[in-house]
């Protein structure tokens, strides 16, 4: 069926979709003219970028200060490029050697140390790189700087011949011509200072196909000069390594057909180097110090060639990394595993010394009157308003043998005057002095709960036939759970990271392992091991949390 309109007649279908048209509610439109729905969205939208430009500043200093220097410790225990980067060429010719055959490294890698170092002793990196590796074997620091002074020993081996030969080798007017672009050279003769940066060296074309080695050696003197030194290549001498480097070009390579600048001077140097004295590189490496010839120096230096490596988690749980694999230190070269006991089991006491001291303190404050809880309770605050230095102090003269507690005992006669106790510089001595300065911090969370129990439970348990132990432990005890397990967290992951108190009162047999990350970082300047230590100690924050949550339920936690 169809119906009939002035325009003749209209299909079923779209009478239908009309219908269904103007059956569809009205759109709803916000006071501007666009759909309500677009503009609720906009205006919720604007909302959250509003709440977000309030906390930007709050979250951007806990990303600054919090999230970034974790994740820079966590970079630094495994970063180990200073290795890689200092000693490029040694570490790309190391890799094909076998450490664990007991046989020195080839002549090609003495070679690539030589230029590595020369390079390298030039920017004062060696002493760096000695440092680091020094960590893995003592002595390889005094070994670097020994050899970063006696590298021209080798390089004078030649230098001397050639300048024998002409004095122009020595020069650097005739290097510059013989190895730079011309271009370069005309752009370098017309700088001044007050055009800005010097010209950036250009090396002659074909000049690296001609005298390979020398055009690499002469490359790095003159950037390093230009930029680091900011002098020309033209009025400063060359490197002794760029003699050297001629010197193995010329045994290597046919220069006959070379007839740039200096050609005479070249061919002449050409055809006397084969007269020339000379020492091999691991011969003149061994002649400044005895150690490069010892497998174990080039051992270490394999072994910690990775960019990245595991050698510092190694080393802080008391183990080595060796070419057969990780494997434990002797018995008197451990020393971070027992800190790291020590440190869980003092902390350990430490907390239930404050539970202990912590819990009658805290019950008598909650049951007092408000006014006279309130005067207390500045008594338990009082600590942090006195510097941590002081109290710590007052422990150190308190507790020393001629200290107060001492001179008290001996004259109330318990103890004679040739048997006063020692009780600093130990354990007991850190666990007295931290259980006093962090007992506020497990008052207050056991207070804020303690306030919260109603006194007539105990009054209702008691008038059911309950005893004050039975009443104090089934009905009050239970509530309280929360508060202990908001201090036992507080005050036992304050403990395991506690520095000052351990360091002055604890001596060597309580001293935590937050100290020994502190002597890395500031003396020993071990800052790879220093992460490591430290990523270890969070990890181990993390599960011992993770187990509190899986036993206690992070949930029953509560300040109040």
């Amino acid at each position: 069926m169809s119906e009939t309109t002035q325009d003749g007649p209209v299909p079923n279908s779209a009478s239908s979709a009309n219908k269904s048209a103007d059956a569809r509610p009205e759109l709803m439109l916000a006071a501007d003219g666009t759909p309500l729905k677009k503009s609720l969205s906009r205006a919720l939208r604007r909302q959250k970028l509003r709440a977000l430009g309030l906390v930007a500043p709050l979250l951007l200093f806990v990303v600054i200060t919090f999230v970034a220097p974790i994740a820079d410790m966590l970079f630094r225990s495994v970063e180990n490029q200073i290795v890689s980067d200092t000693l490029p060429r040694t570490t790309e010719a190391l890799a094909d050697w076998d450490a664990t055959t007991g046989n020195l490294p080839p002549e090609a890698v003495y070679e690539a140390l030589f230029y590595d170092m020369s390079l390298a002793a030039e920017a004062k990196l060696h002493t760096r790189l000695g440092s680091r590796l020094n960590y893995e074997q003592t002595g390889l620091s005094s070994l670097f700087r020994q050899s970063g002074r006696g590298l021209d020993d080798i390089s004078d081996v030649y230098l001397d011949q050639f300048e024998d030969l002409n004095k122009d080798w020595d020069k650097a007017q005739p290097w510059a011509e013989l190895m730079g672009d011309p271009e370069w050279l005309t752009e370098q003769a017309a700088w001044t200072k007050a055009d800005g940066k010097l010209p950036r060296f250009v090396l002659s074309d074909g000049m690296d196909d001609l005298l390979p080695r020398t055009s690499v050696a002469y490359q790095n003197f003159a950037r390093f000069t230009q930029v680091e030194d900011e002098k020309s290549p033209i009025k400063t001498k060359p490197w002794g390594t760029v003699q050297t480097a001629l010197y193995q070009d010329l045994m290597a390579q046919d220069v006959s057909g070379y007839s740039g600048p200096h050609a005479d001077m070249l061919k002449t140097a050409d055809a006397a180097v084969a007269d020339f004295d000379s020492v091999t590189f691991q011969e003149g490496f061994s002649e400044i110090d005895e150690d490069w010839a010892d497998h174990e120096v080039w051992q270490t230096i394999k072994t910690y060639s990775p960019n990245y490596t595991n050698g510092y988690f190694l080393n802080a749980v008391d183990m080595q990394k060796t070419p057969e694999g990780p494997a434990m230190r002797d018995d008197n070269e451990r020393i971070y595993g027992l800190l790291f006991k020590r440190t869980l089991f003092m902390s350990m006491v430490i907390t239930l010394s404050c539970i202990a001291l912590g819990y009658p303190v805290a019950w008598i404050l909650a049951n007092l009157p408000s006014r006279t809880a309130n005067l207390l309770m500045i008594l338990v605050l009082l600590p942090f308003w006195t510097s941590l230095l002081v109290r710590t102090s007052a422990w150190k003269v308190m507790l020393q043998q001629q200290g107060v507690i001492n001179d008290t005992l001996v004259w109330l006669g318990l103890v004679s005057d040739g048997d006063r106790l020692v009780m600093i510089n130990n354990q007991f001595g850190t666990i007295v002095a931290m259980t006093h300065i962090l007992l506020p911090f497990m008052i207050l969370p056991l207070y804020s709960v303690m306030q919260t129990i109603p006194p007539t439970y105990l009054r209702a348990a008691k008038s059911m036939g309950a005893t004050n132990w039975t009443a104090f432990w089934r009905v009050y005890f239970p509530q309280s759970v929360p508060g202990i397990g908001a201090g036992s967290i507080l005050v036992f992951i304050l403990s395991i990271g506690y520095y000052i108190t351990p360091e002055i009162v604890g001596g060597t047999t309580g001293t935590f392992i937050s100290n020994r990350i502190a002597y890395h970082i500031s003396s020993s300047l071990n800052w790879g091991l220093a992460a490591a230590l430290g990523t270890i100690l969070l990890a181990a924050v993390l599960l011992l949390y993770w187990a509190y949550d899986k036993i206690v339920g992070i949930d029953n936690v509560k300040l109040g």
